[in-house]
């Protein structure tokens, strides 16, 4: 059946029954809700001192294509985007509101493999989705908004970065971007390397825990890489009004970009974007706290240094000086 021989209501109905499936009793999220799907607006109670909240837009054409991403995944990565945002500031996401534009020759079954993919990384974070809003358009348009807490009443934000702070990075980084050039370029690697790198781009995991720890161990300061690394890091020295230099030779490049891309796996990594990963500075004796106390890798890469605010200098691990042009993604300016 069509979306448009389902109508809109009925659509509703079936997202609701999705979602309903899902509600699980046992997540403070949900024992919180006191009206979700269904009504005019969602209610919930919260006695958090900090409350967050964000909001993104994936467009049709201009952040994915149906012809390379599944429903499933592109529902994973709607939510998964904005919980970054939340994991960046070092929050808990509780709830999320999706609204859809939709062209009613759609297929329903798509829409409620769209939904299946929300719902999985929906649960995976305890995040209850909560309402939102249906309708036509000529192509798709998905926007969510999470709203987040925090029991601290301090947060991770752009602006705490101060000289003598060492840069590091969670993860490893360039497989997204790898990913994109590899479907736009039809290349074809390994069975498991495909895998990898599709999954980084389309079914990213957001470090919300592992933000949450950065903020326990007293880092004032992180970004998640999502316009790329030398762009968001370009955003903090802004935000805190201070420069940086970048080691390139020290950057955590993934194993399966740095082994399929060798002429350019460092630009997918400094520059390509979509990573998910958290940027964060920090003193030397707080970075070291936080490489004990979190479960992933974290790699030191460069310095906040006292320059121009927002420059960003990449230097090889001799020290030397390496041009950069273009350093990540911006919305009304080309793209990489």
């Amino acid at each position: 059946m069509k979306v448009s021989e389902l109508g809109e209501f009925g659509l509703l109905e079936l997202l609701g029954e999705i979602v309903g499936k899902s509600r699980n009793a046992g997540f403070a999220s949900w024992q919180n809700l006191l009206i979700g799907i269904g009504d005019d607006a969602a209610v919930w109670r919260d006695d958090s001192p900090i409350h967050l909240a964000t909001t993104d837009s994936l467009v049709e054409g201009t952040h994915f294509e149906l012809n390379t991403i599944g429903w499933e995944e592109l529902g994973w990565k709607a939510i998964a985007v904005n919980l970054s945002d939340i994991a960046a500031m070092g929050g808990t996401p509780r709830y999320a509101l999706i609204s859809l534009a939709l062209p009613g020759s759609l297929e329903t079954d798509s829409i409620y493999q769209l939904y299946q993919g929300m719902v999985q990384i929906a649960d995976h974070f305890q995040v209850a989705i909560v309402g939102g809003n249906i309708t036509s358009a000529s192509k798709v348009v998905i926007n969510i908004s999470i709203w987040g807490s925090l029991e601290s009443p301090f947060l991770l934000t752009r602006t705490a970065a101060a000289p003598g702070d060492q840069v590091a990075v969670t993860g490893y980084l360039g497989a997204s971007a790898a990913a994109l050039k590899m479907l736009k370029q039809k290349l074809n690697f390994s069975t498991e390397t495909n895998q990898s790198l599709r999954k980084a781009h389309f079914k990213p995991m957001p470090r919300v825990n592992e933000g949450q720890i950065l903020l326990q161990q007293g880092v004032k300061t992180a970004i998640d890489i999502s316009d790329g690394l030398l762009a968001d890091l370009a955003h903090v020295c802004r935000a805190s009004k201070v420069s940086a230099t970048i080691n390139k030779d020290a950057v955590p490049v993934h194993p399966a970009v740095q082994a399929s891309f060798e002429s350019d796996y460092y630009y997918l990594a400094l520059s390509g974007g979509e990573d998910y990963e958290l940027l964060f500075t920090a003193p030397g004796h707080t970075v070291d706290q936080v490489k004990r106390a979190i479960s992933c890798p974290v790699t030191v890469i460069g310095e906040i240094t006292a320059g121009t605010p927002g420059e960003v200098s990449v230097i090889d691990s001799t020290g030397k000086s390496i041009p950069w042009q273009q350093i990540g993604w911006e919305h009304f300016k080309s793209q990489l």
